[in-house]
């Protein structure tokens, strides 16, 4: 297996389980940090220094801003599940499938309107 394979692999486990870790004190700073496009950023230097490109580096940054927008459906469905006191298996679940139909709903209208292929 490749080595550079596995360091990713560690180093976006690590950040991933050290939002998961702050998140247990606080809340507020694991939001932060887990709003920040940590995994957006790795994802850009770990596709850089692979292909030492600036083109693919650029496609995936305009392809992740437009699937952040339906991504923002999960957060206030997931939130809103939880407080009508329904099991978080439940909520995590009906929220992610609301959020796979919004997404749908996006592509639909992102292809029609001619903005993406």
């Amino acid at each position: 297996m490749d080595y550079r394979f596995i360091f990713k692999v560690i180093v976006t486990a690590l950040v991933v389980a050290g939002i998961s870790e702050i998140g247990k004190r606080s809340s507020v700073v694991a939001a932060l940090l887990a709003s920040l496009p940590l995994t957006s950023l790795l994802a850009f230097i770990w596709l850089y220094l692979d292909k030492n490109e600036n083109e693919p580096v650029a496609e995936l940054s305009m392809d992740i801003f437009w699937m952040v927008i339906p991504s923002l459906a999960f957060f206030p469905l997931f939130s809103y599940c939880l407080r009508q006191n329904w099991s978080f298996v439940i909520s995590m679940v009906v929220s992610a499938a609301i959020t796979v139909g919004v997404y749908y709903l996006f592509f639909f209208l992102l292809k029609r309107f001619g903005i993406m292929a």
